[in-house]
């Protein structure tokens, strides 16, 4: 498909941050041209983006479509217990069936909102069924099996043997990375240190080093479970990750709500991406990340919604506008600004998938993952600034358009792959069988 947009504000998100006034030419999955288009440009579809922004698609480096279902079934408790009283028995009730629709979903409203990339941590079992419904819906995707060997309060459908886990991760990667044209790779995905022995963390750090594969996981995410990890560890919980080998520029560690000022200078050292979640840290009581702290240290934080049961939403837009926010109370106005929320949500997100040469900007010779955002709606007006406009005034609803690899997947509020009442049936039948078989 070859896709020509006319008369947009472009937000390049290039190490320049050059903001142009034209159009942006899309052809074989690539964008040919920013800004002044090429005489005789072919074009099987053109959007005219008069009143809108056109900028990289979002990327949302940590989220759980397999909870996309348990939307609120798992509100107002602490981590520990949301943990154990909600999620665990509700991942252990997955089966395929409801897999393939709870991504099919978080898919639906990731793409309707703007959002083109996603790394996630699935459950344990069936993450097959997450791949194969992913694959048709044109949604760059990194998806890791979740990894659990250390039972705790987990029900038992939760726990793997060691080797077990980590062959069907690799087995997962070797079927699927590359998938889909490339929009598809597996990631190693240990859930948290209390889940895993340090076996499989070590195994987890192996083959990552051997594969070249992402780590994605949770860390210093609440108070209680860092004391926890302490105790049964002798180390805060990113010192533990360096001590089993994980701390690289691979390590996706999401949260780092308690990271300390070692940690800090630890993962600016070893490079490892931090993913902040400010809305799933405040709807826990998690806390307030350092992220302009380790920002200033040079550590790469992007954004993720985290997953439906504790967000409740998977918006971009509302993570930018708390993450800005929720510095300026720790800080002071400006600790961040607009610009580096959607700098986050980007270049910064492409960066830590390793895409950063292939997504998060808009440049000749990229990959077409691209949006179009209006900005002409009574709730973002005058809009002068197109950085505010989008962090502090806009939401999903100004999405107009949703370009992944050259494929428009959403268009003025409709899905290219899907139907929206079909969705919403198999959604709301899933969830229902799912609750019984928790038995909540």
């Amino acid at each position: 498909m070859s896709v020509l947009i006319r008369n947009a504000t472009i937000l390049t998100m290039n190490d320049a941050w050059d903001v142009v006034l034209g159009d942006v030419w899309v052809d074989d999955g690539r964008i040919r041209a920013v800004g002044a288009v090429p005489t005789g440009a072919q074009a099987d579809t053109t959007v005219d983006a008069s009143g809108s922004l056109v900028l990289p698609g979002f990327v949302q480096t940590h989220v759980h479509l397999c909870q996309t279902l348990f939307r609120g079934l798992a509100d107002d408790l602490t981590l520990l217990e949301w943990l154990q009283y909600a999620i665990w028995p509700l991942e252990a009730a997955h089966e395929a069936a409801s897999l393939r629709a709870a991504a099919r979903l978080a898919a639906a409203e990731l793409q309707l909102g703007g959002t083109t990339s996603v790394l996630t941590m699935e459950t344990v079992h069936d993450t097959t069924a997450v791949f194969e419904a992913i694959e048709p819906t044109g949604l760059r995707a990194t998806i890791g099996k979740c990894l659990m060997d250390v039972r705790g309060d987990a029900p038992a459908r939760l726990l793997q043997p060691t080797g077990e886990a980590l062959d069907e991760s690799l087995a997962l990667h070797h079927r699927w990375t590359g998938a889909a044209g490339g929009r598809l790779r597996a990631a190693l995905a240990p859930r948290f240190a209390l889940c895993c022995s340090r076996e499989l963390l070590e195994g987890a750090a192996e083959a990552s080093a051997r594969y070249g594969l992402i780590v994605h996981t949770h860390a210093a995410e609440q108070r209680e479970e860092t004391a926890v990890v302490k105790r049964q560890t002798g180390f805060d919980n990113l010192a533990y990750f360096e001590s089993v080998g994980l701390a690289s520029e691979r390590l996706c560690a999401a949260h780092c709500v308690w990271a300390t000022d070692e940690d800090v200078r630890m993962l600016a050292e070893r490079r490892v991406r931090v993913l902040h979640c400010p809305s799933s840290n405040l709807k826990l009581g998690s806390g307030i990340a350092p992220v302009a702290r380790m920002r200033a240290s040079d550590v790469s934080v992007s954004l993720g919604a985290d997953g439906a049961a504790c967000n409740n939403r998977l918006d971009m837009f509302q993570e930018m506008r708390l993450a800005t926010m929720l510095q300026s109370v720790a800080l002071g106005p400006g600790a961040l600004t607009a610009r580096d929320a959607v700098a986050m949500a980007t270049r910064e997100g492409a960066r830590a998938l390793g895409l950063g040469d292939e997504i998060g900007t808009i440049e000749p010779g990229r990959k077409a993952d691209l949006i179009v955002v209006g900005i002409d709606g009574l709730h973002q007006l005058p809009g002068r600034d197109p950085y505010s406009t989008l962090v502090y005034a806009s939401r999903p609803s100004d999405v107009r358009l949703t370009v992944i690899d050259g494929r428009i997947v959403a268009r003025d509020g409709t899905l290219a792959w899907a139907e929206t009442p079909d969705l919403v049936e198999e959604a709301r039948t899933s969830a229902r069988a799912l609750i019984a078989r928790a038995k909540l």
